[in-house]
């Protein structure tokens, strides 16, 4: 749900920019504090996360910014006969899990309440988790004319996912598909007016950037006093990247019958080499479709000069201290079909995907940094030039992905 929690906290634009309105920043009308929720619960064995933010401007400059609502007393009560409150800890700044082992049930019913530190409680509605049919197929296609997002520069191609499903018949089924990609990387570290150190003087472990006087060398950078140095990585390494849009759907001319070339999601050609997406299905619930849409359509809008600035659309999620308190976001409940895809990138026709003269085998480093790598001056030196570490976090991890092949 990462690009959900962009979508509803993006909200640096001031209202003079809104003829220019970015799809992953909208603009809170009016509103100077509010609590943003999201969190949904799935039927997957995976971690189970309620993220709770913050969105407030300030007062002097009038800037939004976001801060985690840290320290929240959070439960997810399963509603029925014997209702039972599940609690969820903090694993993060604004970031709370649930018990390990713990996962959604198709036709259970979920409402999330949490109290903030200073005793303002806020409740969503109870949402019934649907059924999802499973992904039955996937394809790609090799796609040069239809960039449909906002893509770095010198990126000229995609790889269009399509999927395959059978609609449940004799119901009304929402879906919402969002992908995954896991792209290996060589390059690990880039280090500005320094060079990078595996170990220091004193034969300790520091692996970092090392400044020297900025005056040692004529600059390579977009002045000449930043030169930039660039590392390929230790060990295996791999860049992390997620949707970008909402791809909403309602089976209302498919009911029961196959949904077939859906296009799904539109993975970027970063390199020739393969890469590995994770394709999720999500069946929403009808309250949950209209809200996301109506957010999509929000995000999407052109911002013409004669358009007014989008409001966040108010969720499911209330507060019991002060029922005149705007709460944006939405907690929910999915069942989600989950398929691991290999993308081979071997149907790569018309010729390169790249701008002329771009170097093949840098072309990731290239796209997202808008220069070749530079290699540390001291090469032939002992020990120099060192390898990089590959730092773990949201967007890059060391292990290797499941599903990924060698």
């Amino acid at each position: 749900m990462r690009l959900f929690i962009r979508l509803l906290t993006g909200l640096t634009f001031a209202f003079g920019l809104a003829a220019c309105i970015d799809p992953e920043a909208i603009l809170l009308r009016g509103t100077v504090d509010i609590v943003v929720v999201d969190g949904t619960i799935t039927d997957l064995a995976e971690p189970q996360f309620i993220r709770l933010n913050r969105s407030r401007a300030d007062p002097y400059g009038g800037q939004f910014g976001t801060l985690p609502l840290t320290n929240a007393q959070v439960v997810v009560i399963v509603m029925g006969s014997d209702s039972t409150s599940v609690v969820a800890r903090e694993t993060g700044p604004g970031q709370y899990q649930l018990p390990s082992g713990f996962r959604g049930k198709a036709g259970n019913t979920y409402r999330l309440r949490f109290q903030l530190p200073g005793g303002v409680t806020y409740e969503s509605t109870g949402e019934t988790l649907p059924a999802v049919p499973p992904i039955d197929r996937v394809t790609d296609q090799y796609n040069t004319t239809d960039l449909s997002f906002n893509r770095p520069a010198g990126l000229l191609a995609v790889n269009d996912l399509y999927v395959q499903t059978t609609d449940p018949a004799n119901q009304t089924n929402f879906y919402r598909w969002d992908w995954t990609l896991w792209e290996q990387q060589n390059w690990c570290q880039t280090c500005t007016n320094g060079f990078y150190y595996q170990y220091d003087d004193a034969g300790r472990q520091i692996d970092q950037c090392v400044p020297y006087p900025v005056d040692l060398f004529q600059g390579n950078g977009p002045n000449q006093s930043t030169r930039y140095y660039d590392y390929e990585c230790r060990t295996q390494c791999w860049d992390i990247f997620f949707s970008n849009q909402l791809n909403l759907f309602a089976d209302t001319y498919t009911n029961g019958r196959v949904i077939s070339g859906r296009r799904v999601g539109q993975i970027p050609f970063y390199q020739y080499r393969p890469a590995l997406v994770e394709l999720r299905q999500s069946a929403l619930t009808p309250a949950a479709y209209a809200y996301y849409n109506l957010l999509n359509e929000q995000t999407q809008r052109t911002g013409g000069l004669t358009d007014a600035p989008p409001a966040a659309p108010i969720g499911n999620v209330r507060s019991l201290t002060n029922r005149q308190e705007a709460v944006v976001g939405y907690f929910t409940a999915s069942g989600v079909s989950s398929v691991r895809y290999w993308l081979t990138r071997r149907n790569v026709t018309g010729g390169l995907p790249f701008a002329p003269g771009t170097e093949l085998s840098n072309v990731f480093f290239k796209i997202f940094n808008q220069r070749d790598p530079v290699t540390d001056p001291f090469v032939g030196v002992r020990g120099r030039p060192p390898l990089a570490v590959c730092v773990p976090g949201p967007t890059r991890t060391p292990v290797k992905p499941e599903g990924w092949q060698d």
